[in-house]
């Protein structure tokens, strides 16, 4: 089985209130785009039951490998269901450290995956009950469709939004962002007006009333970030942000940009929605 497991875009980003349990309640909009890694899973009986081996080409991928969350995914659901012995083979294209969400897309298809291979049975709600097990940004991937995200960013309602005929261009410079260094200068505040309104607003006025909190700190800390953003309102993008935590930013267009040559040296994907 060949899967794709695609990458997600945050619309806003706001920091409304720190918890109890040491985490920030945030609203975001995610969006999937193409950005695509690829993701094969294959029954290997030379292996035992409850057996995983994981090879990974492309972008290289650090740490241990029993950390990686595609395998954290299959050990989660052969807990639950005893799993035959899978062959796991991952390219990695989604740039990592870069507000993507590369990671938890690749073990939330990991999930279906292996829920459509071994006829586990679970439907969509009970795959997302599973995913949020792994990361807060691995529910969405289930259903994949754009979605008001709050609390931790794992809880979603349903919004009646669309980019479809715009053009994404998304850059990432060869920065890592840490969720936590991301997360340590930010002040939290409820925003004046929900971003569930706001993104209902022509795309014209996002610039001024949709924002990113992340920006103010990690701008600070990393202004190539910021012109790289600045830039791209320069190549004419009606809209322009970072995305989640960063390194990636990524502009909206009505029409593709024909040279990307401020760009040079950075991981660039683009297409129209």
């Amino acid at each position: 089985m060949i899967l794709f497991p695609n990458a997600k875009i945050n619309i806003g980003l706001n920091i409304v209130e720190k918890r109890n349990d040491g985490y920030h309640n945030i609203e975001t909009v995610f969006y999937p785009v193409g950005l695509c890694d690829i993701l094969e899973i294959t029954e290997d009986t030379s292996l035992k039951n409850g057996e995983c081996r994981f090879s990974v080409t492309g972008i290289p991928v650090p740490g241990n490998t029993d950390d990686n969350l595609v395998i954290k995914a299959y050990h989660l659901l052969n807990s639950r269901f005893a799993l035959p012995g899978v062959s796991v083979y991952l390219h990695k294209i989604i740039p990592m450290g870069a507000g993507l969400g590369g990671g938890s897309s690749d073990a939330a298809f990991m999930l279906k995956g292996l829920n459509t291979l071994f006829n586990t049975g679970m439907n969509d709600d009970e795959l997302e009950q599973e995913a949020a097990r792994i990361g807060s940004d691995c529910p969405f991937f289930i259903k994949n469709m754009p979605v008001f995200a709050y609390e931790r960013g794992n809880q979603f309602s349903d919004i009646l939004f669309s980019l479809r005929g715009y053009y994404l261009l998304i850059v990432k410079p060869d920065i890592h962002v840490g969720t936590k260094e991301a997360y340590s200068s930010i002040t939290p505040a409820l925003p004046g007006v929900k971003l569930s309104q706001l993104v209902e607003l022509p795309l014209e006025q996002w610039k001024e009333l949709i924002i990113n909190d992340f920006e103010r700190s990690v701008f600070q800390k990393y202004p190539e970030i910021e012109t790289i953003k600045n830039n791209l309102y320069r190549m004419g993008a009606v809209y322009a942000s970072m995305s989640g935590s960063g390194s990636a930013v990524y502009g909206l267009f009505h029409e593709m940009p024909e040279s990307t040559g401020e760009m040079q040296g950075y991981f660039t994907w683009g297409s129209k929605l």
